[in-house]
């Protein structure tokens, strides 16, 4: 559906929190559309399959990942057209939009670095206990992946219930991902609205170094110094132990 009013950030929000989601027709169309789909793609936290070569690549930390260091860089990176994406949804109002809810430490990303170079990543919103993925791009094999997996090992520490992928594809299925009815994502969506999840998790130590996990009562917890905000940086086997732990 074509929206006429207005798109502020504060409109955005709300219109997360009600299982709606802006697109533009093109990069370079300024129109947006409101989107609601009969089917859409989620990716269960409790079930998530990392494939068993991305896994080595994670483990052995061939790239560095950061959160919220250049999130304005990756959504560019986002909108730039590539190779199979000659086209891209994202144009400049949103690239503000989403820019300014960044600003408003309600949207984040996840940046890969090889070496000093970026060479992928991906953003999205928090909203209570959900997490909304909005776009990746890759500038080296497996770079969107490993931040996918990053991503959602935070968000599995952070407490988070939902992970919504919107539309599923054959890139997001290999995670795990699935389709689910606009009923039954309403019904996940309005849980994970009563609740507060914590995208920088586990809370500032003060320091960063060297983390393990414990189980405790059936759960597992970070123990250990941790520099969980802005640029804080997750060794490979500390995102696949939350993951192993979860699924």
């Amino acid at each position: 559906m074509h929206g006429t009013q207005r798109v502020t950030p504060e409109l955005l929000l709300k219109a997360y929190a009600q299982g709606v989601f802006p697109m533009a027709a093109k990069r370079d169309n300024p129109a947006i559309y409101w989107l609601s789909p009969d089917n859409r793609g989620i990716i269960p936290l409790e079930q998530i399959h990392v494939p068993r070569r991305l896994a080595r690549t994670i483990r052995r930390d061939r790239f560095r990942v950061t959160i919220d260091t250049a999130f304005e860089d990756i959504i560019r990176g986002c909108a730039t057209p590539a190779p199979g994406r000659e086209e891209t949804w994202i144009n400049a109002e949103i690239i503000a939009l989403y820019s300014e809810l960044h600003r408003r430490k309600s949207a984040h990303s996840l940046e890969v670095w090889h070496e000093s170079k970026l060479v992928g990543g991906l953003y999205g919103i928090s909203l209570g206990a959900a997490f909304f993925g909005e776009s990746m791009f890759s500038w080296e094999r497996d770079a969107s992946k490993v931040a996918f997996v990053h991503l959602a090992a935070r968000l599995i520490a952070g407490g988070y219930e939902l992970l919504d992928a919107q539309f599923l594809t054959e890139h997001l299925a290999q995670f795990g991902a699935v389709s689910i009815s606009r009923a039954d994502y309403l019904r996940r969506l309005a849980r994970s609205m009563t609740k507060q999840a914590n995208f920088y998790c586990p809370e500032p130590s003060g320091s960063s170094g060297a983390a393990s996990l414990a189980p405790m009562s059936g759960e597992v917890s970070l123990t250990g110094a941790v520099d969980a905000t802005t640029g804080a940086t997750w060794p490979g086997w500390l995102v696949l132990q939350l993951i192993t732990h979860k699924s």
